[in-house]
């Protein structure tokens, strides 16, 4: 078999390349809603085929730049919003995001935490937890989907529609005398399922943005554990770095940071950071 069988022609990505690069340019250059020009003008003025153009298209459609609109053509894509997470002297704390935040309630219930969730919360698998599944919206589009297990000792009294308003955090330390204090967070890719496209309003297999959070109190013990399921194509992680001496201020993150290849920082330099995530308003 051809080594070559399956490679790219020469030149090829640095085309895609070209055309995606001036495609960002037309979308930083016009507001959003306001459409690109179409696929034949592109094609003349980059001198490229419609393949190329597309891939390129293709890709930025994927990453939320850009959206389509059948028989219409395609338009830059609306205005992110900002959500942070931040931790400060009363715990923890996410401020609210521009738009109009609510939630719709899919499943409230009490059950056994089970061998899994009471490995996390540090229970017996017979003891009880709050499970909660609600649809995550912002001015009425669905953003996501979170499935919370609650220490059901801490919460008692806890009803569906407290849960539907309202910051969880700040619910649990003013009605449950809850204080949360750190969350250890981990994100990873993935795909939605037939039934998950359909909350969401995506097609079937779209990529997703999985959240996997377990957020303890001050005295150390968990409370709750999370999964949530982020549209992929709203939602992306932004991380603000500090490099060098003016990072030990805060604790240095250890080992390999991503997106910063190994050995970049030779005199081991450390590296503080923060994180955000820009969610894509409707």
């Amino acid at each position: 078999m051809n080594a070559d069988a399956g490679r790219e022609a020469p030149g090829a990505v640095l085309k895609r390349e070209r055309v995606r690069d001036h495609i960002l340019e037309l979308i930083e250059s016009q507001r959003p809603g306001d459409p690109i020009p179409s696929e034949r003008t592109l094609c003349a003025r980059l001198g490229v085929s419609r393949p190329t153009l597309r891939a390129a298209v293709d890709e930025l459609v994927v990453a939320g730049l850009l959206v389509r609109e059948h028989g219409r053509g395609t338009f830059v894509a609306p205005e992110k919003i900002t959500q942070e997470l931040v931790s400060d002297e009363q715990g923890l704390a996410v401020p609210q995001a521009a738009g109009a935040w609510s939630s719709r309630l899919l499943e409230f219930t009490t059950v056994q935490a089970g061998a899994r969730v009471g490995r996390k919360l540090r229970l017996s698998p017979a003891a009880k937890i709050v499970y909660v599944a609600r649809l995550r919206l912002v001015d009425g589009a669905p953003m996501a989907i979170e499935h919370l297990h609650i220490r059901a000792d801490l919460v008692p009294g806890l009803s569906a529609q407290e849960l539907e308003s309202g910051d969880l955090y700040e619910h649990l330390r003013a009605h449950h005398d809850v204080h949360v204090r750190e969350a250890v967070q981990a994100i990873e890719p993935t795909v939605v399922t037939r039934a998950e496209a359909d909350l969401l309003d995506v097609p079937e297999l779209s990529p997703a943005l999985l959240f996997e959070r377990l957020t303890s109190d001050t005295e150390g013990r968990p409370v709750e554990y999370v999964h949530s399921l982020y549209r992929g194509d709203r939602y992306r992680i932004v991380s603000r770095l500090t490099l060098g001496p003016a990072a030990t201020a805060v604790a240095p993150l250890p080992g390999h940071h991503p997106g910063i290849p190994p050995g970049d920082f030779a005199h081991g330099d450390p590296v503080a950071s923060s994180t955000r995530g820009d969610i894509q308003a409707p």
